[in-house]
């Protein structure tokens, strides 16, 4: 008597195996994807370049602020502490309205460039790019589509804060999980960058690209400003740096301070026009 083999299942194609996939085998075809992804969406969409905004994630709109300031306040009344506004949750509210100016900062300029951009003879130059989340990221993204113009949310996968901002075109909104690929497509298509107010992410990518410029490992011109003139001076120290010859005088030359939307839009206008002729108006 024979016994009758039973057919085979078809196995999957490696492509469609996610288990596979998923796992450190497949960690190259995954960083590769998020090259070439974006890349097929940048073309499709004819995005040629983009003007980079960095900033904080905690920086909240001012109405925001303002409407925690005064939650803040009114909590802290009912519970009758005295001398209220010297209490740490009322001096970090209070900060929060102060750093709110800075959205609206971000908000004006991102309108600004996105209006500027859009009246270029060749279409998809200098589109506005944050990190897709909220704080600064949405207010640059939110200019621009006030501007009535598009503009770029590479968000990045973390546990905490970062969701994209519903300001982003939805057709240029990404979605990254390794850090690295993420830093790959502001550098490879920016031509400026604006670093607001921030902490560790915001100095990581400053620095990251200043020591790419200073060291010549991207030879394209890039104009960078640093919008906040006290904030930066108070957080890195650029002169004490030159003094004890850790960056060279002509380091200086790398980036410029702005303290106004006008000033910044003024600046970011003139570089992009010196180091890209044929886009200028």
């Amino acid at each position: 008597m024979t016994t009758q083999k039973k057919k085979q299942q078809r196995p999957l194609h490696a492509y469609k195996n996610l288990s596979f996939l998923n796992s450190k085998d497949a960690r190259a075809i995954r960083i590769l994807s998020e090259f070439l992804e974006p890349l097929s969406r940048f073309n499709y969409f004819g995005v040629k370049d983009i003007i980079v905004f960095f900033g904080s994630a905690r920086i909240q709109s001012p109405a925001e602020a303002n409407k925690r300031l005064r939650e803040a306040a009114a909590k802290l009344r009912k519970k009758k502490e005295k001398n209220f506004e010297r209490s740490e949750e009322y001096r970090v509210a209070k900060m929060a309205v102060e750093m709110s100016a800075y959205y609206k900062d971000a908000t004006e300029l991102s309108f600004l460039l996105t209006k500027w951009s859009r009246s270029l003879k060749e279409k998809g130059r200098f589109v506005v790019c944050t990190g897709g989340g909220p704080g600064i990221m949405e207010a640059a993204n939110r200019g621009a589509t006030e501007a009535k113009g598009r503009s770029i949310g590479l968000n990045i996968s973390l546990p905490f804060e970062q969701f994209p901002n519903p300001f982003i075109s939805p057709e240029l909104n990404f979605e990254f999980h390794y850090f690295f690929m993420r830093k790959y497509w502001f550098m490879y298509l920016g031509k400026a960058l604006v670093a607001f107010p921030g902490g560790f992410g915001t100095l990581d990518e400053l620095m990251e690209l200043l020591t790419l410029l200073q060291t010549k490992k991207i030879k394209k011109k890039m104009t960078v400003i640093l919008y906040g003139k006290k904030y930066w001076e108070h957080v890195i120290n650029f002169s004490y740096l030159e003094k004890y010859g850790m960056i060279g005088k002509e380091d200086f030359s790398l980036f410029k301070f702005a303290d106004s939307p006008s000033e910044a839009f003024q600046l970011l206008k003139q570089g992009l026009n010196k180091n890209y002729p044929d886009n200028s108006i």
